[in-house]
């Protein structure tokens, strides 16, 4: 039986078809502040709260999270429950299935772990999986050709098919493509990407297509309804490539005349409100997004610290920030080979990058006791309104106003929202 989050993603196609801008925002992360702000944000908004899993993050070894894929559903519906919000509409998906996680290991042992992977996700009901068989293995050539690549997603796509039926769940919506980079940003300032052209989106689906056949899964292919393309929307560590629809213009009129898909844009993080409406326009209907929600948290993490400095008998500012210095110094295997520069210059690129790679770190047992310091020493604080305005602007208006109460968790929630607000702008129907 199709549930009503899944239906709404087969349908973006037909609605762009038709002439209607719709879009959704995919929420790439597994910190539960940003699952509830993005639960909460998408019942304001009465929409599908489309929520994803990385391969790298939850997969059946555990992933950086310790979770596998029933687990994180698990972990989501505690959350939505808590804030009173419908399982039926929360889509859940997987991000980069594939060998990404064992790409080190030759390509049959790789691809063996990815079909364990792929089909534990369908087994727990996730129902939109990202089929990324893209990267290289050990013993691989590289770049991989893209029959390969189409070859092997091919057979992911055939162990979610068996696994979502046998645990009785919709047959999955899959999309297809990659980007590049690989997942989790760039690791170098960028100037230009090059925007997928019409010739090169032909080319993954005619192969794409043809695999399918080959397999007897046609049915499967007629759910493959979004494609990854690069449309010119990138972050390093310190800039952002910002979206200039002009640039995409041919890749938008392709789609317009393969009316079966619609394109998905990863990497969308810290994109303005215009260049994300102007992507769903184009018919970028599925907007990735994660380091910037974490981005955002951490802001509203820092400027706590400061405020807690301040009104806080006992607490000095700049402590959190000091911890976390501190654990990732001790524990550098997720930032080591993506900082570059002097010691200074890499002090700041951990603190405060847009690739934001302390978003790893806050789920470590260190960090979560010091956050959990600082939200007690603000417990039962009034906390100023000029405070809110001096070191979380960006939520003084909704303070001020009333909107927002004025405590600790109310104000990361509220900050996360703010950039999500812009997503929920660009994917609604005017």
């Amino acid at each position: 039986m199709m549930n009503q989050a899944l239906q709404y993603l087969l349908d973006l196609p037909q609605q762009h078809n038709d002439g209607v801008a719709v879009g959704i925002t995919s929420v790439c992360s597994a910190h539960p502040f940003v699952i509830e702000a993005a639960l909460i944000e998408a019942a304001e908004n009465g929409t599908v709260a489309l929520i994803e899993a990385t391969c790298n993050q939850v997969n059946q070894d555990g992933g950086y999270t310790g979770m596998q894929p029933q687990d994180f559903k698990d972990f989501v519906l505690k959350i939505a429950a808590s804030v009173g919000f419908a399982r039926q509409r929360i889509l859940f998906a997987g991000d980069h299935l594939g060998p990404n996680p064992w790409r080190n290991m030759d390509a049959k042992p790789a691809m063996a772990k990815a079909i364990v992977m792929t089909a534990a996700y369908a087994a727990a009901g996730f129902s939109k999986i990202h089929l990324d068989a893209s990267m290289a293995c050990a013993d691989d050539e590289n770049p991989l050709p893209a029959a390969t690549i189409a070859e092997r997603a091919v057979e992911l796509a055939a162990a979610a098919e068996v696994a979502a039926l046998v645990n009785g769940h919709p047959s999955p919506a899959y999309i297809i493509g990659t980007e590049v980079p690989v997942p989790g940003g760039a690791a170098e300032e960028l100037d230009v990407l090059e925007v997928t052209t019409p010739t090169s989106a032909v080319e993954t689906l005619s192969l794409h297509q043809a695999a399918f056949a080959a397999a007897g899964l046609e049915n499967a292919f007629a759910r493959s309804i979004g494609l990854v393309v690069q449309p010119g929307v990138e972050f390093g560590h310190a800039n952002v490539i910002h979206f200039k629809a002009s640039d995409a213009q041919e890749l938008s009129a392709w789609r317009q005349g393969n009316l079966n898909i619609v394109f998905e844009a990863h990497s969308t993080d810290y994109q303005t409100t215009q260049a994300l409406s102007e992507l769903v326009a184009g018919g970028f209907a599925i907007l990735k997004v994660g380091p910037g929600l974490t981005f955002a948290l951490r802001e509203a993490y820092y400027g706590l610290d400061q405020i807690a400095g301040i009104i806080c008998e006992g607490y000095a500012a700049g402590t959190l920030p000091a911890k976390m210095e501190q654990i990732m110094l001790d524990k550098p295997v997720y930032w080591q080979d993506y900082y570059e520069g002097s010691e200074a210059e890499k002090y700041v690129q951990r603190h405060y990058s847009y690739s934001d790679r302390i978003r790893y770190y806050w789920t470590d047992d260190d960090a979560l006791k010091a956050v959990a310091t600082l939200f007690e020493a603000l417990d039962g604080v009034e906390i100023a309104e000029t405070l809110v305005s001096q070191y979380l602007p960006r939520q003084y208006a909704q303070v001020a106003l009333g909107n927002e109460g004025i405590n600790a968790k109310g104000l990361v929630i509220a900050a996360i929202r703010t950039a999500l607000a812009a997503y929920s702008e660009a994917c609604r129907v005017d």
